[in-house]
């Protein structure tokens, strides 16, 4: 891979980030070895710096070649979240690491870490490092002080830096710092970035690591990922390096103190170039995350499924009637929505967003994604408490009572709500997988009402849901268009994956909603008028679709078409553009690594070959 200086300059394309991640909080790094996102100390606050979002106002830290026209090689240390980049110049060649530290016993969730280390490998390379923060999404020029010779601090707003190590870091102008490294072979520089509230710092940086100890977090940090990793494992057999990246990427989008799990760690990075569609994902979704609790538990990840759980019941006060579709990372309810209209966005597309309206829809179909966990968890024989069991039973009461009532669904448009059919389904899902926990743990329960509104949900997806002209199922009952959260609907036992019906729905969906080989969402005029990407977890529900029913090419074909969309390091984005090989969409996205690995094993299961190693 090669980049001139005006390529290194700038924001890069989405399919040229990598992920870090502590579990509290994550940053974006670019090929060019420019930190262009982070949000410390939680996903979900001020990015301190946001390139992404603004080339000139949001700020950045880059450690690159001076010289024009430098190979870039990159990966990510066996099993864990460590990035490491090569880069090599007509002189010599580095290495550079970047984490956020992660240790047993690691500090507080308000102090944090971002390491970058720099080894000579070959030669003589010049590099240049420049760090420019900025709080506030952009509306902050911190204020930067020089400590001594080796420590600045940036405060402004709630936020604060700490910029410590031997790269010889100097006053660059008011608000930012650089260096200029010669790094020969054997030789070692150190960047330690620490966020810490600012009122902290009045008497000046406490506690700083000691070159040492920033050496000694690589070791402890790619230790502590290695050791989690370790558990990852279908029946005791592992996982190939692209199916354990996916898992790995899961768990770095948790947030370890609560058990959240959110969407992505963006915001705002739009859905096609001319899409308005630009959301913030830094959030917990109740859906995505029951999905991936779901994935990790099929992977022998257990603590984060049970994490989850808990998280789910506390943030919801116990009540199905108080549950809200998303959640921020420590429970809170409230996230309105607001636009920064000083920012440029990605690219130039805007609005640039914070919040997310749809925390006020109503999703009728979380309560069928929720009760799948304790179904799941009844099949490998573990029980509910009784405090949980109250918690379940309130859920189906609740789906009872409002089945009836249309939704924004799974898509969260945000027209008029609708009677989508997939929303339906997992209503019944709901109350079938209800009535199963009670009969088969002999719960007591009021399963004759529950079996009675499972009958009502059932006849009314198969009389308005259906289109009987052409034998498929629908988007909802007031349309007749195509779906692709339909392919989800037979997973739970709605409908046989080989009924005719199922067999024309999939084929009415594999083909029209194609998009050189992937899917679109669905061919409503509901806000899709062409201009977004291909959804990537669509092609992979396609793929698990067709395994199951024995058409083993065509899964084939399918799966291997949407998994060679990830990039270098098996990062996947929500939606790709597969003409311009662009990604679209908030990044990495968590909805289609779980996607990829449930269809993948589906894939394995039913004896198709294919290649699962999407990481290079």
């Amino acid at each position: 891979m090669h980049l001139t200086n005006s390529q290194s300059s700038q924001a890069g394309r989405i399919r040229d980030y990598a992920l870090i991640s502590d579990c509290h909080g994550a940053a974006l790094i670019s090929t060019a070895g420019s930190i262009d996102w982070c949000c410390l100390p939680r996903f979900d606050a001020e990015p301190c710096f946001g390139r992404l979002l603004d080339l000139d106002r949001a700020g950045y830290c880059q450690i690159a070649p001076v010289n024009d026209g430098y190979e870039i090689q990159r990966h990510y240390l066996e099993d864990t979240m460590v990035l490491c980049t090569r880069f090599t110049t007509h002189t010599g060649s580095v290495q550079l690491f970047d984490f956020l530290e992660l240790s047993e016993g690691s500090g507080p969730s308000t102090e944090r870490q971002l390491i970058r280390i720099v080894e000579g490998l070959d030669g003589d390379v010049e590099l240049n490092v420049a760090i420019q923060p900025s709080f506030g999404f952009g509306d902050i020029k911190p204020w930067l002080r020089q400590h001594d010779e080796k420590v600045f601090s940036a405060v402004g707003g709630s936020n604060g830096l700490v910029f410590s190590g031997d790269m010889g870091l100097e006053l660059s102008d008011k608000y930012s710092v650089k260096a200029r490294l010669h790094i020969s072979r054997g030789d070692r520089r150190r960047l330690s970035i620490q966020f810490t509230p600012p009122e902290t710092l009045d008497h000046g940086p406490q506690q700083l690591l000691s070159l040492q100890q920033i050496d000694k977090a690589l070791v402890q940090t790619t230790d502590w990922w290695q050791r989690w990793s370790s558990r990852i494992s279908v029946e005791d057999k592992d996982l190939d390096a692209g199916l354990r990246r996916s898992v790995i990427v899961l768990k770095a989008l948790s947030y370890l103190p609560t058990g959240a799990i959110i969407a992505a760690p963006t915001t705002s990075l739009p859905a096609g170039v001319e899409a308005t569609a630009t959301w913030d994902y830094r959030y917990s979704w109740v859906r995505d995350a029951t999905y991936t609790a779901n994935a990790l538990v099929k992977v022998g990840c257990h603590d984060e499924a049970f994490a989850f759980r808990r998280f789910v019941e506390r943030s919801s006060a116990g009540s199905a009637a108080q549950m809200i579709t998303l959640y921020g990372v420590d429970g809170s309810r409230r996230h309105e929505e607001f636009q920064l209209v000083h920012l440029k966005g990605y690219h130039g597309v805007t609005p640039v967003r914070v919040g997310n309206q749809a925390s006020s829809q109503r999703q009728l179909d979380i309560f069928g994604e929720l009760l799948e966990v304790p179904w799941l968890w009844h099949q490998k024989g573990y029980a509910p408490s009784d405090h949980y069991w109250e918690f379940l039973v309130d859920l189906i009461d609740h789906v009872c009572q409002h089945w009836q009532q249309p939704d924004h669904g799974i898509w969260e448009l945000r027209g008029e709500p609708q009677n989508f059919v997939h929303s339906k389904v997992m209503c019944w899902s709901a109350l079938n997988r209800g009535i199963g926990l009670a009969h088969g743990l002999g719960r007591k329960a009021p399963t004759a009402r529950w079996e009675q509104a499972r009958k009502q949900v059932h006849e009314a997806v198969e009389e308005y849901g259906y289109d009987k002209e052409r034998g498929i199922f629908v988007q909802s009952f007031e349309s007749n268009y195509l779906d692709a959260s339909l392919l989800k609907i037979p997973g739970v036992g709605f409908i046989d994956y080989c009924d005719d019906r199922m067999l024309r729905t999939t084929e009415a969906i594999r083909t029209g909603l194609d998009f050189d080989g992937l899917l679109y969402r669905y061919n409503s005029q509901e806000g899709l008028p062409r201009k977004e990407g291909a959804f990537l977890p669509c092609s992979f529900w396609l793929a698990e679709c067709l395994a199951h029913q024995h058409r083993a090419v065509q899964a084939k074909v399918t799966f291997e078409r949407a998994a060679a969309s990830a990039n270098d390091l098996g990062l996947f984005s929500e939606q790709y553009d597969p003409h311009g090989e662009e990604f679209w969409g908030n990044y990495p996205q968590g909805l289609t690594h779980l996607s990829y690995i449930t269809a993948a094993l589906a894939l394995r299961k039913a004896g198709i070959d294919t290649n699962f190693n999407t990481s290079q």
